[in-house]
């Protein structure tokens, strides 16, 4: 099947992850040009050092978000006026919710709900101009069904849920569509830094506790980043254009409800 998205221009934060250098090497993949963004250098190297195809390293930290408008200014001179925006931010610690403070919630905000909405806000006018954009933002499961001690994440995650569907209804009339995806339990750095946090506070093995998380998965396994951006790529494509203001699950069947 093609996709319909040669030579269009992608930013994709967080390409330095496991989900995002999956994301990243499955766009460039179908021939799209893809500005990998990250904080960290290393991590952007080794993901363009496994792309094949037209793969372009921003290493930039997203809290600052003074700096986001010179980085989109990089990427229309290097690739060309960006029309997929693939949103994923760091997770930020665990912690149950009597244990945040009003700081805690005002520091990964800025760093994980600002930074999608003020990247969305300086590539819509492009988009709705050439009537054709895709704007994909990554999640958790904790947006359907809250984590027990991860509440920041729950919290501001489901904020830019709402933000999406409200901005999908705003944009559909000018070509752009605008989505959410859930990841449940995939098998990435930051899931098993939770495994291993989980363990250490309940004084388990950390085979004991991934064990058990994986006998809550109808798929019986955790998924693989390929697996995901699969579907994130196939909501950044052509034959997308009917998918709007969802919220899709990639999950194995982990999230109980319907």
């Amino acid at each position: 099947m093609d996709l319909g998205i040669a030579d269009r221009t992608a930013i994709v934060t967080g390409a330095g992850g496991g989900l995002g250098g999956a994301i990243v090497k499955a766009l460039a993949g179908e021939g799209a040009k893809v500005a990998a963004c990250d904080i960290s250098a290393e991590a952007l190297e080794k993901t363009v050092a496994e792309s094949d195809g037209r793969v372009s390293p921003y290493a930039f930290d997203l809290a600052d978000l003074g700096a986001l408008e010179s980085v989109v200014e990089r990427v229309r001179s290097d690739l060309g006026t960006p029309s997929i925006l693939v949103g994923i931010t760091g997770g930020p610690p665990p912690a149950a919710a009597l244990e945040t403070r009003v700081e805690d919630w005002e520091k990964y905000f800025r760093a994980l709900v600002s930074p999608v909405i003020r990247l969305a806000g300086l590539l819509l006018p492009d988009m709705r101009t050439q009537g054709w954009g895709r704007i994909i933002t990554s999640t958790s499961s904790g947006v359907v069904t809250p984590i027990p001690n991860l509440a920041l994440s729950n919290g501001l995650r489901s904020s830019l849920v709402g933000w999406s569907k409200t901005l999908a209804g705003e944009v559909a009339e000018d070509g752009v569509t605008v989505n959410v995806v859930v990841p449940g339990r995939i098998e990435t750095q930051r899931v098993r830094a939770l495994d291993e946090a989980k363990a250490k506070r309940e004084g388990l093995p950390v085979e004991e506790v991934t064990a058990a998380s994986t006998a809550t998965i109808p798929a019986r396994r955790y998924g693989r980043p390929d697996e995901y951006a699969d579907v994130v790529v196939f909501l950044a494509s052509e034959r997308a254009s009917y998918v709007n203001g969802a919220m899709i699950r990639v999950d194995g069947g982990l999230i109980p409800s319907i």
